[in-house]
């Protein structure tokens, strides 16, 4: 795929523009404005990132055969963040070793899995400095006593959540709001999404106040789906826009993986030490008047995939939320997404090669690698994916929001399917035109 300058929408294919009709956005161009990566007075332990949006798009939705057209949402503003500090992989499997004391033979086995994570770095809120003793780097995992140790305790992972997931998703709000050139009292809804912890008063009241939002915005929470909680978050906002055009809607993502971190030796739980990380990440959504470029939300789609409940979960233990992920979960991902989405996307008008760039969570290089043979696509189609989680890791239901950014900073070309899994095994699609 061919760079292009920040903020540049692509031209969506002529086969594409014929099937999804006249309506469709036209490329512009656009420089994306600067911003201070957070330091500005705002939160100065967060990097910020922000991609400039045009303002509006237009046009009836995909598909509209099947009905009446619809007041549609545009995605106005991106803005994503991370912590401050960051590990190698090098050094979270060295950490990892350290930590829970991990023999010669073991050693090997945990170095050549990080090392096949596709990661290169990650970030966390528990990390105090990108230099020095890895120990000394941080001070919330103490060195296993014995193989029992499990680590710390839900409640203590919990009140670290309470002290850092605020600001790192107030950063990444108030750069999507930057991005899309709108102060926060224009703000009338705020949708939050976590799957990695629990407080009330939540972030969304937290990010409410520090963005001098509105007392009376309304506010929806979208707790503990795992993954894929990002495409439901952007579908209820896409439904509040519907009903009410005058709407003005942001969708804050954070997650917090880092405080999940599993002591000792168990199977399941060495592939989610060697892949999560921390991040947030939010989008400003409004009313689409019909007169812009910006991309906008089309259609949307679930899939429950058949007799898969035990092959991904997420549970609250006391030593933090524990993952479990089965070695099907590939082959149900391989065998269960291509039908689903050669009729979806055909209910819309659309085949798969249609599909001008594909923002697919990378779960993990075996997970990406099931959905492209699965919907037939090539690694280079899957390469900005790739390229988030070896930048970043899998920060859980933000990652996909973060390579939706990256997709629209290289003017990616549309439509574009925005994919994500998670427990049940379910898969939450997304046509963005």
């Amino acid at each position: 795929m061919a760079r292009r300058p920040a903020g540049r929408v692509a031209d969506v294919p002529p086969r594409a523009q014929a099937k999804l009709g006249a309506s469709l956005p036209r490329a512009r161009g656009g420089a994306a404005p600067s911003v201070d990566g957070g330091r500005g007075g705002r939160v100065p332990a967060y990097r910020a990132y922000a991609r400039r949006s045009v303002r509006a798009a237009s046009g009836s939705r995909a598909g509209a055969a099947r009905g009446a057209a619809r007041m549609t949402m545009a995605l106005v503003g991106f803005g994503t963040a991370v912590p401050e500090h960051a590990l190698t992989q090098e050094e979270a499997v060295e950490l990892h070793s350290t930590l829970c004391e991990i023999d010669l033979n073991r050693s090997r086995t945990l170095r050549a899995l990080y090392r096949r994570s596709g990661v290169s770095r990650r970030h966390s809120v528990l990390l105090d400095k990108s230099c020095g003793p890895l120990l000394g780097r941080q001070t919330f995992y103490p060195p296993a006593r014995d193989d029992a140790d499990e680590g710390p305790t839900t409640a203590h992972r919990m009140e670290r959540y309470e002290a850092h997931a605020p600001a790192l998703a107030t950063t990444a709000a108030a750069s999507a709001l930057h991005a899309a050139g709108l102060r926060g009292g224009e703000v009338t809804h705020v949708v939050t999404v976590s799957c990695t912890g629990f407080v009330a008063p939540g972030t969304d009241t937290r990010v409410i106040e520090a963005l001098g939002l509105p007392p009376t915005t309304q506010r929806t929470h979208v707790g503990f789906m795992g993954c894929h909680a990002a495409l439901n978050a952007l579908r209820v906002a896409d439904s509040l826009v519907s009903a009410d055009p005058a709407a003005v809607v942001l969708v804050c993502s954070v997650e917090l993986c880092s405080l999940h971190f599993a002591y000792g030796w168990n199977p399941e739980m060495l592939v989610p030490n060697a892949l999560f990380a921390d991040g947030a990440a939010a989008v400003v959504g409004r009313a689409a008047p019909g007169n812009g470029s910006d991309w906008r939300i089309a259609s949307s789609a679930t899939l429950l995939i058949p007799d898969s409940g035990g092959d991904m979960s997420w549970r609250i233990g006391d030593h933090g939320f524990r993952m479990t992920l089965s070695a099907r979960v590939p082959d149900l991902v391989a065998g269960g997404l291509g039908d689903w989405l050669r009729g979806w996307l055909g209910a819309n008008g659309l085949d798969l090669g249609d599909v001008g760039s594909w923002a697919v969570h990378p779960g993990g290089p075996r997970i990406l690698g099931a959905v492209e043979r699965a919907a037939g696509l090539t690694p280079d189609q899957t390469r900005v994916s790739r390229g988030v989680l070896a930048d970043f890791g899998n920060m859980s239901s933000a990652t996909v929001l973060f390579t939706l950014d990256r997709l629209r900073s290289e003017g990616a070309p549309g439509p574009c399917v925005a994919l994500a899994l998670g427990p049940g095994l379910v898969a939450e699609a997304m046509l963005i035109v």
